[in-house]
């Protein structure tokens, strides 16, 4: 969540990101279009958004399991994954809003939107992860 919150500064903007992403398409293909340069920044950085959310409900995820989780309830995923999800955008809310006052950025509930793909992408994996190392039992 730290990571989340300082990122949501002006040291992380659209301007700031810019500044290293255009020089490396440009390296990588000199003739590039400015709306193609535009595309491909905007799905870099919301594919961190995906990300960054995705890896905060994982991490969630497994604080339930191994913390709040009871022994006889940690099969239980349902509400394992309603908590993390629920966080998640919560979390992804009130970081939209901090975003609201820094001068380069802007609160956007399409990316409340998309950090809350990013949180069911983070659950779906836990879940896959946690059904792959299953003990297979003798019987």
């Amino acid at each position: 969540m730290c990571v989340i919150f300082d990122a949501s500064t002006d040291s992380l903007s659209d301007r700031q990101t810019s500044r290293f992403i255009v020089p490396v398409l440009r390296w990588l293909k000199p003739d590039i279009s400015d709306m193609a340069i535009h595309q491909i920044h905007t799905v870099i950085r919301k594919g961190a958004h995906v990300t960054e959310y995705a890896v905060l409900a994982l991490f969630l995820c497994r604080a339930y399991r191994y913390t709040i989780a009871s022994p006889a309830n940690r099969g239980r995923f349902r509400g394992m994954a309603f908590c993390s999800v629920s966080l998640s955008v919560l979390y992804a809310a009130s970081d939209e809003f901090h975003q609201s006052f820094s001068s380069s950025r802007y609160a956007s509930v399409g990316d409340v939107l998309i950090d809350g793909a990013g949180a069911i992408l983070g659950v779906a994996l836990f879940w896959g992860a946690t059904r792959w190392n299953k003990p297979v039992r003798a019987g």
